[in-house]
């Protein structure tokens, strides 16, 4: 793999609007330096789901992504299925969620919150 590859295989998008919401979130739970952990794991609808939680702590197999202060990390496992993808955080008429835009998924469930490869 050249360092293209590598480069390109690891990249992961925070849009402003995610950015806004994970600082709010993270001030609400009054938890300063505090990440939103982003993982894959089997199940969901479609095979595979997206997970959201706050952590504290990066681990030896953890990258993380920042933008205006939000930090986002990700196990470099998770990111193997979302490389190239994005997190943003829309409003509409029928509620308020982050979203992951993955261009690895081929498809995904009516929720958003699973897909398959």
């Amino acid at each position: 793999m050249s360092m293209t590859d590598v480069a390109a295989s690891s990249s992961f998008g925070v849009t402003s609007s995610a950015a806004k919401r994970i600082a709010w979130i993270v001030e609400q739970e009054n938890q300063p330096g505090a990440m939103m952990r982003i993982a894959v794991s089997g199940g969901g609808c479609s095979g595979f789901q997206y997970g959201f939680s706050l952590d504290d702590m990066s681990g030896d197999d953890d990258r993380v992504f920042e933008r205006d202060g939000a930090k986002v990390v990700i196990d470099e496992t998770s990111l193997e299925l979302l490389a190239g993808s994005e997190i943003d955080f829309v409003e509409d008429l029928v509620g308020a969620a982050f979203q992951i835009r993955n261009p690895n998924a081929k498809s995904a469930c009516g929720c958003g919150n699973s897909f398959a490869v």
